[in-house]
């Protein structure tokens, strides 16, 4: 297995995104499902956030028990919004997780670090539309294109970082109770974010794909 190959783990396809020593980190392969960041309007991290709940709990519980005991718990660190300088709160403890602005853009769907750290005029509340790792980047929910879910805060607190459904970051972020746009997706009729959980998987004598 090398990082970029797919493999079925439980129930979905991942995408291998690093490989060290015994363990593998990995992120679906698809948008698995619809779902707003947070469950109500006002200020919200990643620690505090309903999503995160949700993964480590009703999600991660779903998994069969012997497919449970090889996630790990990682210690999640969420850097601030380094365009608007809002927090990334404090630090957790998860089995799931979503990825962070840095790790999509720095290190893992190729190296967009220059878009993020010497933005040019042009962008203000995204990255370059012709950033060449946007392709890297865009993900399908029921074989449509669709926009997902980052965990790093937006330009406020009532807002979270996501991917467009081109690929593009949207730095400035989407409402973390409700999406605004008429936009929505054509099957589900619905327009809240996907989510693409991220977790790291222990690779031991017993762990078969």
């Amino acid at each position: 297995m090398e990082i970029g190959d797919t493999l079925t783990f439980d129930r979905f396809t991942w995408r291998i995104l690093a490989k060290e020593e015994r363990r593998l980190l990995l992120i679906t392969e698809d948008i698995i499902q619809q779902r707003p960041y947070h469950h109500k309007k006002g200020d919200v991290t990643w620690e505090t956030s309903g999503v995160r709940a949700y993964l480590n709990d009703t999600f991660y519980q779903s998994f069969a028990p012997q497919n449970r005991a090889k996630i790990l718990t990682t210690e999640i660190l969420t850097a601030d919004n380094p365009w608007y300088n809002v927090t990334g709160g404090n630090k957790t403890y998860d089995h799931i997780f979503l990825l962070s602005l840095e790790e999509v853009v720095c290190h893992y769907f190729g190296d967009s670090s220059k878009n993020l750290m010497q933005k040019s005029p042009k962008q203000r509340y995204w990255f370059q539309k012709k950033d060449p790792n946007n392709d890297q980047r865009r993900a399908f929910y029921d074989q449509h294109i669709w926009w997902w879910w980052l965990r790093t805060p937006g330009r406020d607190l009532q807002r979270a970082i996501y991917i467009h459904g081109d690929g593009n970051v949207g730095i400035q972020g989407n409402k973390t109770d409700h999406y605004s746009s008429t936009t929505i997706h054509p099957l589900t009729g619905d327009n809240s974010g996907g989510l693409r959980p991220a977790l790291w998987l222990s690779l031991d004598s017993s762990t078969d794909f």
